[in-house]
């Protein structure tokens, strides 16, 4: 099974399918694919990464914005590429030739999925997993039987509630969380501040509509503070409810450019959608990682931080309900030592914890495990999550 992984230097080729790699229009996956391929690409492997034609992030971005954002895109990171491709007629035999590990995201299509899955059944030269960084497995399940992974070597769970379901469906998982690009998310000079507060995140599907108006509008609005959100997918009654608060709204910004924003205000905050909340604790997404990466004092709505990623009251400050959110944004406006502090302790966590460097190491000790390989030049890792 697999590959030798004993080709020159240790490199391994390896091919992703994911939505997109170019857009991040409400595809926060894009950040973690972002980060992974270009360690990848500086470790020495040689990657290939395939995305739909009709990706619905890149159709609604270049709607939008036209193909700016692309070229933009392009110019950040300059060493990565991406192939288009439709469902119908993709070469799998070309695009897979020479694989040695090849990762399938949960926003493909089913169809891709399952031929994917039928093609490693005949080709036992590469490892192949799904990668399911979303909640519809546990709140939609019907959607996802229509992935058929029975020709998959196991699925990359971005969380251990998660990846329990898979058990119980007869899979092999490994857990695989999200994790910080350092590359691009790490603390710029602060030389003035445009403002008090800035939070970043998609207005999504009414998942955390009330969370919002606790824990983000009514501290601002109360606190009379200098505020700004950006995101995508905001209704008219949202940019509504912002306005009559004091809250500029920023529209989509492209990710890269967030460590920038970071740094021209004095602290954020994580409000974590729902079902985050109630059915799978643990998962914090990528938005902590990022914000802690960057050095700036956060604070949290409730989560469960169940796998000890990180230690909440030292990293973050967190806050049971809208009243202690007041008070943790009005003490680490007021103690500026206290907010260098817990920033400092937070991107200490992230950087000895939570780089897409620590995921790589995990990775590719969970695809060791897969091929029994021996000789792979990355296989002395520590052992993975399990």
């Amino acid at each position: 099974m697999c590959g030798s992984g004993e080709s020159e230097g240790g490199s391994v080729k390896i091919v992703l399918f994911y939505h997109s790699l170019v857009s991040d229009w409400n595809h926060g996956n894009a950040h973690f694919l972002r980060g992974v391929a270009s360690e990848l690409i500086a470790r020495g492997h040689e990657l290939v990464i395939y995305e739909p034609r009709d990706s619905w992030s890149r159709q609604n971005l270049t709607a939008e914005y036209g193909e700016a954002p692309v070229e933009e895109f392009q110019a950040a990171f300059p060493q990565l590429r991406s192939n288009q491709f439709d469902v119908a007629s993709l070469d799998l035999d070309h695009a897979l030739d020479g694989a040695e590990l090849v990762l399938v995201h949960e926003w493909n299509d089913p169809k891709l999925v399952r031929r994917i899955g039928q093609h490693h059944a005949t080709n036992a030269g590469y490892a192949l997993f799904f990668h399911d960084t979303h909640h519809r497995a546990i709140t939609a399940p019907e959607q996802m039987q229509r992935y058929d992974l029975s020709g998959y070597d196991g699925v990359l769970a971005y969380g251990e509630t998660l990846r329990q379901v898979y058990l119980r469906r007869g899979l092999r998982a490994w857990t695989w969380h999200e994790a910080a690009d350092t590359r691009v998310f790490f603390p710029h000079t602060r030389t003035a501040f445009d403002g008090d507060i800035v939070w970043i995140g998609n207005w999504g599907d009414e998942e955390r509509t009330d969370e919002l108006q606790e824990f983000l509008v009514e501290p601002i609005a109360s606190l009379k503070l200098r505020a700004r959100v950006f995101g995508v997918r905001y209704p008219q009654h949202a940019r509504e409810m912002l306005d009559k608060a004091g809250i500029e709204y920023g529209g989509w910004i492209a990710n890269y450019r967030v460590p920038e924003v970071f740094a021209r205000y004095k602290l954020t905050v994580h409000i974590p959608r729902r079902p985050y909340l109630e059915q799978l604790p643990g998962i914090p997404t990528i938005r902590p990682f990022e914000a802690l990466a960057c050095g700036i004092p956060l604070a949290c709505s409730p989560w469960n931080d169940a796998e000890n990623l990180f230690m909440p009251g030292r990293d973050y400050l967190v806050a049971r309900d809208g009243s202690e959110m007041r008070k943790h944004i009005r003490a680490l406006l007021a103690d500026t030592q206290m907010a260098r502090e817990i920033a400092a302790q937070g991107l200490a966590t992230i950087r000895a914890r939570h780089t897409c460097a620590h995921r790589v190491d995990e990775l590719m000790n969970i695809m060791a495990q897969v091929c029994n390989w021996s000789s792979l030049d990355e296989r002395n890792l520590e052992t993975c999550a399990t």
